[in-house]
């Protein structure tokens, strides 16, 4: 089975054990992203999100592994997160509730057998009590301070050039660091 794994954040530059055949490539689907989900270091960290996310084309690598379920747990385990968290399309499997027509259609018109992503969704509201906004964002990030700042910073640093969302033009708007972006 020829397995794709899409990815738009930490995937691309720290993959740690997951298993990919050759390198991350650019042309994965365009899906909604946003910085709106806090990590449980503090960190604001992309995600699918329908209401704040705006269009980014994201990466796709081939799963080392030709099992399913492997590379889903592959995928999990990467990630930390629960095994309903991995969205997956395929022949015989369409995920919806964490993904998008878009991604089957992706998979079907690029020849995959199968597609996997994380769907871990904004919790931004949830753990902060105001909705996500691009101010409330930023004024999230004040709130860091020492490594955790620093860690939140060097994500939003080393998301991929095309990851260009309003939360990250608000950091360089305020911060002036152009290298945020790109």
């Amino acid at each position: 089975m020829k397995i794709a794994i899409i990815a738009w954040g930490s995937l691309i530059w720290d993959k740690r054990e997951l298993q990919i055949i050759g390198e991350w490539q650019k042309g994965g689907p365009v899906l909604p992203i946003e910085f709106s989900r806090i990590s449980s270091d503090g960190r604001l960290t992309l995600a699918i999100d329908d209401k704040n996310g705006v269009p980014v084309s994201t990466y796709y690598a081939q799963s080392g592994s030709t099992d399913l379920m492997q590379a889903v747990e592959d995928l999990r385990k990467r990630e930390g997160s629960p095994r309903e968290m991995i969205g997956v399309a395929s022949k015989t499997i369409n995920n919806m509730r964490l993904g998008y027509e878009i991604i089957h259609a992706w998979a079907v018109d690029h020849g995959w057998d199968a597609v996997i992503w994380t769907g871990l969704p904004s919790n931004f509201e949830d753990k902060h009590h105001v909705p996500f906004t691009v101010q409330n964002g930023l004024d999230y990030l004040k709130t860091l301070e020492g490594e955790k700042r620093n860690k939140a910073m060097e994500y939003i640093d080393l998301a991929p050039e095309q990851v260009d969302t309003p939360l990250r033009r608000g950091v360089v708007e305020k911060t002036g660091a152009r290298e945020v972006i790109g």
